[in-house]
């Protein structure tokens, strides 16, 4: 059997969008729409994929040479239809194999849910994915008789009885490889707006007494994105369907419509994570790691046992090895934190690397940018980072090496040194009575 074929539909310009950024380019869960649709095909295990979008759409392009870099990308130079849009992928499906059909603005469609779409072509020449939504107004009505479909009627066009039916048009469809093209190819553009409405195939199959039948998804899994309030509807979707998934996993969410995930957060089991969490992509959290309060994660590996903050920001490249400790108002960038290490307030780490068990004083920062260049900061082993330090990369401390307060480190400090950057502290006895004495004979003023 040939391979089945998604074709993703993602030619729509999203104008109800208020926006700039075509419409299969907004996220939810630090993921494009189109992301989210190309994963769930993968997961689907559709063999092929092709994406077919509007003139001029390098943006989207580029979108989907980074999400599935196995598509194929076609496009619709006219906007007629959805069946002129799969026609514009005519080449993949004259490969042949069964062909699903899915629009890149449905983020939240399961793969299951579209293995199983594919799947019901095997035996009939079309499969159309159904949903009963709580206001059917609007839709195209799926009419069924004998257990196949026989129609799909748009609202305008329905009969009083017709409008009675509560399962709709979800949009998604699969065709068998073997009617795909003669089916397409005979919709016709009689209509008012001269297109070729991809609905029409089920008519034509019919025709032909060919089977047509329906599979059913939920109407939170279909939900298309038109507009910002149903980005924000999707968003919230996700994020519930993210966080049951995440305690069912064994992780511990205090106060979970408090946490915001990414699409691809992965906690282990015994992770707690306490209220106002904010996981960006790509972030993995170990066994028994407590992420606390007002936390920001993106791009970071917290180890089996650490713990992270209250409002600590780990950004893009930090690991945290085992038990290490992240605490409030600590920043890392590009930090490598070694196991039982521990930055416990007031700290810049960035462009670093910190050796076991080291312990870094409050204040700490790694100046690691000159203004064109960036240099990394080495700390070693158990090394030992006073108060209020700066560390001006390049720069070693060595295993067991001590920073003295306040000092701004230029140079390195062997291990088991002390390393000392300031200047000596001296005291003049009476000054300050003589400076009072001073201000006064001037008459400069007075106290608040």
């Amino acid at each position: 059997m040939p391979e089945r074929i998604a074709i993703v539909l993602a030619a729509g310009e999203g104008t109800r969008m208020a926006s700039n950024t075509p419409k299969v380019l907004h996220r939810i869960g630090g993921r494009t729409l189109l992301a989210h649709v190309l994963g769930s095909v993968r997961g689907a295990g559709i063999g092929r994929t092709a994406v077919v979008l509007g003139p001029g759409r390098d943006d989207v392009a580029v979108e989907v040479r980074r999400a599935a870099p196995d598509a194929e990308v076609f496009v619709q130079h006219e906007r007629r239809g959805t069946a002129h849009a799969v026609l514009a992928a005519r080449p993949a499906i004259e490969r042949g194999g069964d062909v699903l059909v899915v629009y890149g603005d449905t983020p939240l469609l399961r793969s299951e849910t579209l293995r199983g779409l594919v799947e019901a072509v095997e035996d009939s020449a079309v499969a159309v994915l159904g949903f009963r939504p709580a206001d059917p107004t609007g839709y195209g009505r799926l009419i069924v008789q004998g257990g196949a479909l026989v129609a799909i009627r748009e609202e305008r066009d329905a009969s009083s009885e017709e409008k009675k039916i509560d399962l709709c048009n979800a949009g998604a469809m699969a065709l068998s490889g073997k009617h795909a093209l003669a089916l397409l190819d005979r919709v016709q553009d009689d209509n008012a707006k001269r297109e070729f409405y991809l609905t029409d195939v089920v008519a034509l199959a019919r025709a032909d007494k060919l089977k047509s039948v329906v599979r059913e998804a939920t109407e939170e899994e279909v939900m298309g994105v038109n507009d910002k309030p149903q980005l924000a509807a999707a968003e919230a979707t996700l994020q519930h369907r993210l966080r049951e998934q995440a305690m069912k996993a064994g992780a511990t969410l205090v106060a979970p419509e408090t946490v915001h995930f990414a699409a691809d957060t992965k906690l282990a089991r015994d992770v707690v994570v306490e209220p106002y969490v904010v996981f960006g992509p790509g972030v993995v959290v170990e066994e028994g790691a407590v992420i606390r309060s007002f936390s920001h994660l993106e791009g970071a590996h917290v180890g089996a046992g650490a713990s992270v903050g209250p409002y600590a920001r780990l950004r893009p490249g930090t690991k945290l090895g085992p038990k290490a400790r992240i605490g409030n108002f600590v920043e890392t960038k590009a930090a490598e934190i070694g196991a039982g290490a521990k930055a416990n307030h007031l700290t810049y780490l960035g462009d670093t690397t910190v050796g076991p068990n080291a312990n870094i004083g409050a204040g700490t920062i790694t100046c690691n940018y000159d203004g064109v260049d960036k240099y990394r900061t080495e700390i070693g082993e158990g090394a030992f980072i006073g108060s209020n330090s700066a560390l001006v990369a390049p720069v070693k401390i060595g295993d067991g090496a001590y920073v003295a307060s306040g000092s701004v480190i230029t140079g390195n400090v062997p291990p088991n040194a002390l390393g000392v950057g300031r200047a000596r502290q001296v005291n003049k006895e009476g000054w300050a009575n003589d400076f009072r004495a001073h201000k006064g004979k001037q008459g400069t003023g007075g106290h608040d």
